[in-house]
């Protein structure tokens, strides 16, 4: 079945607008008809089971039947990726959606080959967050992975505070990993990961979080490429600390 944002707050009963661009593939690419069942997810996060009412060039618009549970997770993960080549980081938006983390902030570390400027920056992160939304709707979450504008590492550091655990996942972390880390901070309910580039973290760097209080983690004896370190140590904390598993 498939999903669709609506425009504003909903509730059941209630007669609501599909957005503009979920209004137009529903009615010129899907080619739905009056009454056909979708769910709806308001600008809450919310969802519903919907069925359309109107259908037409102009837009769409719904009953909301029946409240379907909250699939939020509890866990909420925060992901700072070193800035990745390529569409390394796309991947890694739809992954991370999927899995239920709360936000994404690319980051600006000393091993980064990638440069973006002010006008790049934004398109990427409007583009990010379009993926973002689309995975939201593919895998049925009410919410949506928040993708925030690349940042500096002066930026990342000064966010460290707000999680009650930070990992480091590093390729040099030897003895203490994600199971570890879940035995010593059981009741952790906000955590950071923090991602190296392709090149990996600096050892300053790595010494500069923990500083912070951050934890240096191993992911195993393999090294993984940038984008799999992400969706493992994300998935891996969602199993022993979230809701999956």
């Amino acid at each position: 079945m498939n999903s669709f944002y609506i425009e504003g707050r909903g509730g059941v009963g209630l007669e609501v607008r599909l957005k503009p661009e979920d209004a137009k593939h529903a009615a010129q690419v899907l080619r739905m008809q009056r009454d056909e069942e979708f769910y709806a997810i308001d600008e809450g996060g919310s969802r519903f089971l919907a069925e359309l009412r109107e259908v037409s060039k102009e837009g769409c618009t719904a009953l909301l039947r029946e409240a379907l549970s909250d699939n939020e997770a509890e866990l909420r993960v925060t992901v700072y990726q070193g800035l990745p080549k390529a569409d390394k980081l796309e991947l890694v938006v739809q992954k991370l959606t999927e899995l239920g983390a709360a936000r994404l902030v690319p980051v600006k570390m000393e091993r980064c080959v990638v440069k973006l400027n002010d006008k790049d920056a934004q398109k990427k992160q409007e583009r990010l967050q379009k993926i973002a939304r689309e995975a939201s709707k593919q895998c049925k979450r009410g919410g949506c992975l928040e993708v925030a504008a690349p940042q500096s590492w002066k930026q990342l550091r000064e966010q460290m505070a707000a999680h009650d655990l930070v990992l480091v996942p590093w390729e040099d972390a030897q003895g203490f990993g994600l199971k570890a880390a879940r035995e010593a901070f059981p009741e952790a309910k906000d955590i950071g990961i923090v991602i190296g580039p392709e090149g990996g973290m600096s050892e300053n760097e790595v010494r500069a979080l923990e500083e912070l209080g951050a934890k240096q983690i191993t992911l195993g004896p393999r090294i993984l490429r940038t984008e799999t370190a992400a969706i493992a140590a994300a998935t891996m904390a969602m199993l022993l600390w979230g809701d999956i598993g």
